[in-house]
């Protein structure tokens, strides 16, 4: 199995029925401003540096992000945020992430979520979770030299502790998320904690850029370590 491959099966996938009715109505609905478009409407794949030592997580795409456009954390406010912080901190070439040709490279990093489809209010079912887990734990094995794992939001951080928790013998009380939280998990990865950058937590300052650029500077010298 390469990873080409195996996107190749993520995107082929039609296992949950609520998750394929629901990304395809949106598809055919579409937002307003983006009526001219032609939505992606399928499971998202990873992408980025595929000898990378940082693996970021996501929960899903967005209902008008990644399920419009095709790749995660591109085309919605979330991303806007996101990835002017990750130009500043040096792990991709440019501060925008619009759509899939706009010429977005990431460096030393691969960007993929534990849910490849969007669902309805952005809460998946633990069901949902665990029938797409067995791409993540592909995604991972293809990525040989992820070390660290940093996790967008507590319900990405809780997928990644889930997904552990299918091989080995933790518990989620061990595992105490915050903003720049780090823990060792059992196959000697680090797993660190983010707050995600949703516009509800960047307008309420929760995360802000300065938050955000010094949590991925600091994750950049944990790269450097292992």
């Amino acid at each position: 199995m390469t990873l080409s491959k195996l996107n190749y099966s993520i995107i082929d996938c039609r296992k949950c029925e609520r998750l394929v009715n629901f990304r395809e109505k949106i598809a055919i609905e579409k937002r307003k401003q983006y009526l001219h478009e032609d939505y992606w409407g399928r499971p998202i794949t990873g992408y980025g540096d595929e000898k990378a030592k940082l693996l970021m997580v996501g929960l899903a795409p967005a209902a008008h992000g990644g399920n419009r456009t095709g790749r995660v954390f591109t085309g919605d406010r979330s991303a806007d945020f996101l990835f002017k912080c990750l130009f500043e901190a040096g792990f991709c070439n440019q501060s925008i992430s619009i759509n899939k040709s706009d010429g977005l490279i990431l460096k030393n990093l691969y960007l993929t979520t534990a849910l490849k489809c969007v669902p309805p209010g952005d809460k998946p079912t633990s069901l949902e979770l665990k029938t797409c887990f067995k791409f993540f734990n592909q995604e991972i094995n293809l990525l040989k030299n992820i070390t660290t794992i940093l996790a967008l939001g507590k319900i990405a951080y809780d997928a990644c502790i889930n997904y552990y928790k299918q091989q080995y013998d933790i518990k989620n009380k061990d595992f105490i998320f915050s903003h720049g939280s780090k823990n060792k998990l059992p196959d000697n990865k680090v797993l660190i904690g983010s707050y995600h950058p949703s516009p509800r937590n960047v307008n309420t300052g929760r995360i802000n850029k300065i938050k955000m650029v010094n949590l991925l500077r600091k994750v950049k010298k944990e790269l450097d370590k292992r």
